[in-house]
């Protein structure tokens, strides 16, 4: 299999399912700074010209929480697809979650702050997004409560997805009132096999040049 990614993008999720895996796999890097995502040869795995990508055999698939559940699905026996059929359901709940009520604002606020040219940002956007985003925290710090993990009592596919909205959500200091998720997020990042935290991708990438 071959990943192509960047750091401090949706690849750490990527990242995070593999290293929980103990698969081999290439990391490939798409330095989106340098416009690589915008060559030919790259569009041709993904016209959108996104990443992350996995390559595995003939296969070619976009979206970082599409990825993450490939990979649980066929690696069932490492443990991160839940074995309940309860439990599964409720891990793609979560992960639906996440994707919409989550990830969303966060991307609103990221393109309003610095993303858009400066005479496409809307500074309104950003009170209104982080809103939004607190509220739907406290449905997922109400959960929580009482939880190491999403679902049953080890790491799934949801983890690997929502986690990294809480390093970018703490970023921005969305989880400060939400002492549940804060610990959530230390307790994961701290595993073995968590990948780079968000500000430590961006500081490597300042290392780098």
């Amino acid at each position: 299999m071959t990943l192509y990614g960047f750091a401090a993008t949706r690849s750490l999720r990527v990242l995070w399912a593999l290293n929980e895996l103990d698969v081999e796999f290439e990391f490939v890097p798409v330095n989106l700074l340098a416009g690589e995502q915008h060559r030919p040869e790259f569009l041709r795995l993904n016209p959108a010209g996104k990443v992350p990508v996995l390559v595995d055999g003939d296969m070619v698939l976009t979206e970082s929480a599409a990825i993450v559940i490939y990979l649980a699905e066929k690696y069932p026996e490492k443990g991160l697809l839940p074995a309940d059929r309860k439990q599964l359901a409720q891990a793609y709940r979560w992960v639906m979650f996440a994707m919409t009520e989550l990830e969303q604002p966060l991307w609103r606020i990221t393109r309003h702050s610095w993303l858009y040219p400066e005479d496409k940002r809307i500074a309104a956007e950003i009170p209104a997004a982080s809103q939004e985003f607190i509220a739907m925290a406290g449905i997922l710090d109400k959960h929580m409560t009482g939880r190491q993990f999403i679902v049953g009592d080890r790491i799934s596919f949801a983890d690997c997805v929502t986690v990294y909205l809480m390093d970018w959500a703490n970023e921005s200091h969305l989880i400060d009132q939400y002492p549940v998720l804060r610990a959530y997020l230390e307790r994961m990042y701290a595993r073995p096999t968590a990948p780079l935290r968000i500000a430590e991708a961006f500081a490597s990438l300042e290392l780098e040049k």
